[in-house]
């Protein structure tokens, strides 16, 4: 499951508004790193990483962020990426 943003319509069931998609995965296949490599060179908390990785983390932290544009050497648009659901959605 993806990492997504929620509001709950009149019926109590959760509609799909936007989401951001994480491509850490992508990147450390490019530099053919592990969860366990990004931990460590990033100083970031194992869970954290593995979060990113999965795009199941509910928010990011602006420091984690950061630690992971440095390590990649890359920009926030590199890292994440926003998609907007709600046209798909309005059809189903």
């Amino acid at each position: 499951m993806q990492g997504f943003f929620a509001i709950q319509d009149d019926k109590k069931h959760l509609q799909e508004v936007s989401m951001v998609r994480c491509h850490l995965a992508r990147l450390m296949g490019e530099h053919k790193m592990k969860i366990v490599d990004v931990a460590r060179e990033s100083g970031l908390n194992r869970n954290t990483v593995t979060l990113l990785y999965k795009e199941t983390a509910h928010r990011i932290d602006l420091d984690a962020l950061d630690k992971l544009c440095r390590l990649f050497n890359c920009e926030v648009g590199d890292l994440l990426e926003y998609h907007d659901e709600r046209g798909q959605n309005a059809q189903d």
